[in-house]
């Protein structure tokens, strides 16, 4: 029984996104091991609060990853 567990910073992802995550999550561990896997394949969502995790010594906030999100959508546009 597959258990994927992502941790996320708090406010980054919509509920869309985050069921999509869950639903790709659980396509990729079935194309690994099988359909047979589906109905038992776990996918745990976490949320962490802002400012409660840390990169390189120095805490992550929800504006952090926004910020690098939009950066990241101008260099793909």
């Amino acid at each position: 029984m597959p258990l994927v567990n992502v941790k996320l910073i708090e406010g980054v992802f919509t509920s869309d996104q985050k069921q999509e995550m869950i639903r790709k999550l659980t396509d990729t561990m079935v194309s690994i091991e099988g359909e047979n896997l589906r109905s038992v394949t776990w996918v745990v969502i976490e949320e962490v609060k802002s400012g409660d995790w840390g990169v390189g010594g120095d805490p992550l906030t929800t504006n952090d990853v926004q910020a690098l999100a939009a950066s990241k959508s101008k260099v793909n546009a």
